[in-house]
């Protein structure tokens, strides 16, 4: 199952296949008949064109994705739609193996869009990544709260924990959440009070993103390895309460997601697994909504949060402009929209704790990001806050997030005095 679904040999394998699929569909006999070529052909070809941009124009106006999505994506919804239509045409005269290739390469097409979707995004790196998730597996190294006690205190690998952190403070229904604990937490003696990171992801996200399309447990062991077993706690939150929710973070008709990330959070973490709970040492990073969460929930809340790192995030946040953020999130209520907003808060607070500091990870194939960071950075600069901006090669998808975690987790380790941090 550990196959690659963003490159390699089963991308290339799926079009090639719905390709030759189509072609069998229409078979030898028609390529000769004129009135095919001519007349038929041409008809369904300009149908599977037609689907392809209405799937396109719908996708942006009635669903409202405003984020750039592959041009493959349409192509292969469009070649869904020419098989249909071939389908329709060649049934009559055509011999069985014709028959049976037609619905094989409509499965074909719509896996292969999907598939180009998943390229662009890099939402399921691999089979067993995207099989995971949709089965509800286990996460690797996972294992229970009860089980903590039996884990050896030379491991050379952290553990992912399950959590049903209580919403006491915020009343939000959130989904189940995971901790990650690093080699170092499991020593019998002289348990470290270690920093933590709050980990959250995109606009479209479960809880584990960060696990399966971030890979950060991977890169976590990886520091920890060159750091004697010491690297952050890490909480993979939910800022949303569902797949298709988008709450910004924020306070509001969706539920208190921000009470939940600040009031619920940290308490449970700290007395459960006995982290610090000094403000210099929790930092929140995130990517895309998560990027803006990170920098929004740190200035809206430095007494928690000492640090950020704001990979691909937006000025503040957003909904598709002032009006409509305002009233999607804030139920109409722009005081509590400004009160939430980087940009007016850096204007009129000018005092912050001395530890307080930030990261912006940005990607040089994406539009609006890298000119968000730099409004935001001189903003900060401006407060005397140190914060500095990496441009890395990536446009706006997870496999960008993955690289800039990469990138800034020695940073933000050093930020939250992880020990041995340089």
């Amino acid at each position: 199952m550990d196959v690659s679904l963003l490159d390699g040999w089963l991308p290339w394998a799926l079009r090639v296949l719905t390709v030759a699929l189509v072609v069998v569909t229409i078979g030898r006999r028609r390529l000769r008949d004129r009135v095919f070529l001519l007349m038929l052909l041409p008809i369904v070809f300009g149908g599977a064109v037609l689907f392809g941009v209405l799937c396109a124009v719908l996708v942006r106006t009635a669903l409202g994705v405003s984020d750039p999505l592959p041009f493959g994506l349409w192509l292969w919804l469009a070649v869904f739609a020419l098989a249909v239509g071939l389908a329709v045409v060649c049934w009559r005269g055509s011999r069985w193996w014709q028959r049976t290739a037609a619905p094989l390469a409509m499965l074909l097409a719509l896996l292969t869009a999907g598939d180009a979707l998943d390229i662009s995004l890099g939402y399921y790196p691999t089979l067993a990544d995207m099989y995971g998730e949709l089965t509800n597996q286990a996460l690797p190294q996972q294992v229970s709260l009860a089980q903590l006690g039996s884990i050896h205190g030379n491991t050379r690998t952290g553990r992912i924990v399950e959590v049903d952190i209580p919403d006491t403070a915020s009343g939000f229904q959130h989904r189940s959440e995971y901790v990650y604990l690093p080699p170092a937490w499991f020593r019998s003696t002289h348990r470290p009070k270690l920093p933590v990171v709050e980990m959250i992801g995109g606009e479209f996200a479960e809880p584990d993103n960060w696990i399966r399309a971030g890979n950060a447990i991977k890169t976590a062991d990886a520091y920890a390895a060159a750091h004697h077993g010491f690297a952050p706690v890490m909480v993979f939150v939910d800022a949303s309460g569902g797949f298709k929710v988008d709450t910004e973070c924020v306070n509001g008709p969706a539920g208190h997601a921000m009470d939940h990330l600040v009031k619920d959070i940290p308490p449970y973490v700290e007395k459960t697994f006995g982290t610090s709970a000094l403000p210099a040492k929790w930092a929140v990073a995130g990517w895309s909504m998560g990027g803006t969460c990170a920098i929004t929930l740190a200035l809206t809340h430095p007494t928690v949060f000492g640090h950020f790192l704001d990979i691909s995030g937006d000025l503040g946040p957003n909904k598709g402009g002032k009006n409509s953020t305002i009233a999607t999130l804030y139920g109409g209520d722009a005081a509590e929209y400004a009160a939430d907003d980087p940009l007016t808060i850096l204007n009129k607070r000018k005092k912050w704790p001395k530890s307080f500091s930030g990261m912006f990870a940005v990607g040089n194939q994406e539009t609006a990001q890298p000119k968000h960071a730099q409004q935001l950075s001189a903003a900060l600069k401006k407060d005397h806050v140190p914060n500095q901006i990496w441009t890395g090669s990536g446009k706006h998808s997870w496999t960008f997030a993955q690289a800039a975690f990469v990138q800034e987790l020695p940073w933000l380790a050093k930020a939250i005095q992880v020990p041995g941090a340089k």
